[in-house]
């Protein structure tokens, strides 16, 4: 199959001719940076019928969109055992990014020719486009309202250090959800217990740090908890005690809980 030039002609041709479930997947993309085709599907074909319809639907659509350089299907699997269209990840392709902020697979504010980042990179960043699906069809089911998720490199701040220096704070997602007459503020990190003990206290003391500037207090009236989704409970254990090491005027900014129990506790189901 030869392959498609992105011309301005090409990415105009496109925002007139693409579908508005297309669309959806291309701002799925851009929020997401990656997702699987399960993925997708969960969030874009839950009018298909049977699973299995859904699941033809989806690959016929994908295929469609990598046809045309919107979205990028990427080298590796990741997932489970099975085999097909399932099981790869998708990015916005050079035309996708056009169509939408620029973001490709890991972030940034320009157009890149695509690549596939390492597994460790994607199994990281599929659990956070796992926990946007999760909240998706939380909301669908009626038991909160999904008012903002800003993925990477959206959700992240900048702020002026000590000495002036200017710092990131950089997590994994940003959330607004509403839940009965309440609105409720995260920072998310995804923990996949890779990293070390140090470099987690860095990360703990940095949100304390910007906690004392006042800027998500003075945009939102709150700072927005900090919530460590851990793997097991064995990890868990070990992060609540480096948000214990902290000053305990900033314990409270800090929740660690598993991440199969991420939907439970950001809707007040599980303390």
């Amino acid at each position: 199959m030869s392959r498609v030039r992105v011309t301005e002609a090409h990415v105009a041709s496109l925002a007139d001719t693409l579908s508005p479930r297309e669309h959806a997947i291309v701002a799925t993309l851009d929020r997401l940076r990656i997702a699987s085709a399960t993925q997708l599907s969960r969030l874009h074909f839950i009018d298909a019928g049977t699973p299995r319809t859904a699941a033809r639907r989806t690959r016929r659509t994908l295929h469609r969109l990598v046809s045309r350089r919107v979205i990028l299907r990427l080298d590796r699997r990741i997932g489970g055992p099975g085999a097909g269209s399932a099981d790869y990840v998708y990015a916005l392709d050079v035309a996708g990014q056009r169509l939408a902020s620029a973001c490709g697979p890991a972030g940034g504010a320009r157009i890149r020719r695509p690549w596939t980042p390492g597994v460790s990179f994607l199994r990281h960043g599929l659990a956070v486009s796992e926990l946007y699906v999760r909240l998706w069809e939380a909301e669908i089911a009626g038991g909160l309202d999904l008012l903002d998720f800003d993925a990477e490199p959206l959700c992240w701040r900048t702020f002026t250090g000590i000495g002036g220096a200017r710092l990131a704070l950089k997590p994994d997602a940003f959330l607004r959800l509403g839940i009965g007459d309440y609105e409720a503020f995260y920072f998310i990190e995804v923990d996949r217990a890779t990293q070390s003990r140090p470099a987690i206290t860095r990360k703990l003391t940095r949100y304390r740090r910007y906690h004392q500037t006042g800027r998500e207090q003075k945009r939102f009236g709150v700072f927005p908890k900090v919530l460590l989704l851990v793997p097991s409970e064995r990890r868990k254990a070990a992060l609540v005690d480096l948000a214990a090491a902290q000053p305990a005027a900033s314990w409270e900014l800090f929740q660690v809980a598993r991440y199969d129990d991420a939907v439970a506790v950001l809707t007040g189901a599980l303390a």
